[in-house]
């Protein structure tokens, strides 16, 4: 049998088995497959020593396929998935602004949080939302959400759906419209902070589901920014928090948390530094910090297992491709 044939065969084999895993996972066919921590790391060292032995017949003159590395570099992706062992994450002040001031409102406060993203960018911001959501529930703070992108209530309602069914959430009997709700979006860009720094209601005359403003109890009462206790913002890009610190917090006063994408943070950090925002969540590891001070092992915990496995993957991968390049190039020159 020839070699694109056993390609072939083993492309058809993983596409199968990918289908079924898909369909499975759909239909409830599968548990919740976990590894215990003894496996885990059993896994970790096997890796580990299969790496030594690449690194050695690399040595020996042997170099390894670029399909190997995809392969590897695949496993580290999905294995800590599977996982049941977490690394340590350590807590940046700015992160630890955020979390102290939610834990410091008085319950009842209200706490504004703008959507600022669409779903590209939900593998970042929607742990930060999660986590946030939690924070605001467990701590007794009403929340109050809005977009200024036209996804973004919608990455609200699954950020509320998933944070429902946890089980310290779902006892507590909230109720939307009271405890929450969602105005929805509204176009504007910095127009709309603007103007809702004068009155919410003439921004959002109804909220997600229809209800007219004035007749949802949670927000009768919010006049403009003045009424809100605290407020975050999840942003992907332009409008965000640069416009929301520029109107809000200069203008009106209004105290501001952030969370961005990795990409966006640099610019949003001397934000901080000036004081103009009270906090900034950056990225994946952001989420990941801010899940640890709450408690909550949510996706970036994990997401994070997967990306520090994959990139010790690749350095090792590029330390074995330097000894291969190194080592012909001596060979080279014999």
């Amino acid at each position: 049998m020839s070699t694109r044939i056993k390609e072939i065969i083993v492309v058809i084999i993983i596409l199968v088995a990918s289908f079924v895993y898909y369909i499975g996972r759909i239909e409830g066919w599968f548990g919740i497959v976990k590894l215990s921590t003894g496996w885990s790391v059993v896994v970790i060292i096997l890796m580990a020593l299969s790496l030594l032995y690449f690194l050695i017949r690399t040595l020996q003159g042997h170099l390894v396929d670029r399909r190997v590395v995809f392969l590897y570099v695949g496993i580290a992706v999905t294995m800590p998935f599977l996982m049941t062992i977490t690394q340590k994450i350590w807590i940046s002040p700015e992160v630890t602004t955020i979390y102290t001031d939610l834990s410091e409102l008085p319950k009842g406060s209200k706490v504004l949080i703008s959507f600022d993203y669409d779903p590209p960018s939900a593998p970042e911001l929607q742990p930060m939302a999660e986590a946030f959501i939690r924070q605001c529930f467990l701590e007794g703070l009403k929340v109050i959400i809005i977009g200024l992108w036209p996804q973004g209530p919608q990455q609200a309602n699954l950020a509320i759906d998933e944070v429902m069914n946890l089980p310290e959430v779902a006892n507590l009997n909230l109720k939307y419209g009271v405890d929450y709700v969602n105005l929805g979006f509204q176009t504007g860009n910095e127009f709309v902070i603007q103007r809702m720094g004068a009155d919410f209601s003439s921004m959002f005359a109804q909220d997600y589901r229809g209800t007219p403003y004035n007749e949802i109890p949670l927000v009768r009462d919010v006049k403009n920014f003045s009424n809100i206790d605290y407020s975050i913002n999840l942003s992907a890009g332009y409008p965000g928090t640069k416009e929301w610190v520029q109107v809000a917090a200069d203008r009106y006063g209004l105290k501001i948390g952030a969370g961005n994408t990795a990409v966006q943070a640099p610019m949003i950090y001397p934000y901080y530094r000036a004081g103009q925002l009270r906090g900034v969540l950056g990225g994946m590891n952001g989420a990941a910090e801010y899940e640890a001070l709450t408690g909550y092992h949510g996706k970036a915990t994990t997401f994070m297992n997967s990306q520090s496995f994959a990139h010790m993957i690749v350095i090792a991968f590029i330390i074995i491709g330097n000894v291969a390049f190194f080592r012909e190039g001596r060979k080279s020159k014999l």
